[in-house]
Order: structure tokens, then sequence, then C-alpha cells
């Protein structure tokens, strides 16, 4: 598997070095027209480093996961306070009744209780994460 993952590497590192030349060779002026097939391959090889780079990522994330049961049972709790935190900010959460434009069209009331909702999702983790930086800092001193 490593000397696949190294000879696939190699692969994507040398097409890209390809790519880079062809697009350095292009100019300027013929990027900025957009007619550039360099470019749209160079970004085709970036979505695929990209998939691969996830799908290993997903991949070793579940098999360590299920490996060891103690660590799925509090990835398990993790995800289920992220989620209670987001039902209680949407149900908190409420529409806007003034009328917003976003790209010239109206944004509708469930759009804006869903970005009521974003935020204050993010209050909430982010007063949760402060106060965990600043319990585990005063725990450390006291020891």
């Amino acid at each position: 598997m490593h000397k696949i993952l190294k000879i696939v590497a190699l692969v994507l590192s040398l097409l890209g070095i390809g790519l880079l030349i062809g697009i350095l060779a292009t100019g300027d002026e013929a990027i900025k027209g957009g007619d550039n097939a360099v470019v749209d391959y160079m970004s085709y090889v970036a979505y695929i480093v990209l998939f691969i780079i996830l799908l290993l990522v997903v991949i070793f994330v579940f098999k360590n996961l299920f490996s060891n049961t103690g660590s799925l049972k509090n990835t398990l709790i993790g995800v289920g306070a992220f989620l209670a935190v987001l039902i209680v900010a949407y149900a908190v959460s409420g529409g806007d009744t003034m009328v917003y434009k976003y790209g010239g069209n109206p944004v509708t009331e469930g759009e804006s209780h869903l970005v009521g909702a974003g935020l204050i999702a993010f209050y909430v983790l982010i007063l949760t994460a402060a106060a965990a930086m600043l319990f585990s800092g005063i725990k450390k001193l006291i020891k």
C-alpha cells in the first residue's frame, strides 16, 4: 500500500510540475483570457489530489474509530453534543421580518432562520471552547 501511494504521489507530482511549466510558458495574457486548457488540467489534478486526501482521511478515521471502542464512544458523545447545540440553536433562533436581498433576490424567512441558527450555534461553540481552554489553564496552574 505504501509503495502504491508513493507511486501515485510521484505521478501526480510530476504531472503537476509539468502543468505548472505549461502555465508559466503560456504567460499572463493567455491565462487572463480564460482560454487556457493547461489551467483547466491543473485544476483537475488539484481536484484529484483533494479527493484522494479526503478519501484517505475518511478511511483512516473510520478504521481508528472502529478499532478502538472507547474512542468510538467519545466520538459519538461529541457528535451528539454538537447536534444538540445545532438543534437548540435552530429552535431558539427566529426568522427576521426585515427583507434582505442577496444577489438581487429576496432572502426567505427560512434562510434567515438558518443564518440566525448558525450564528447562535457559533456563539455557543466559541464560548464553550473558551471556557474549556480557561478551565484547562486554571487546572494546570493548580497542579
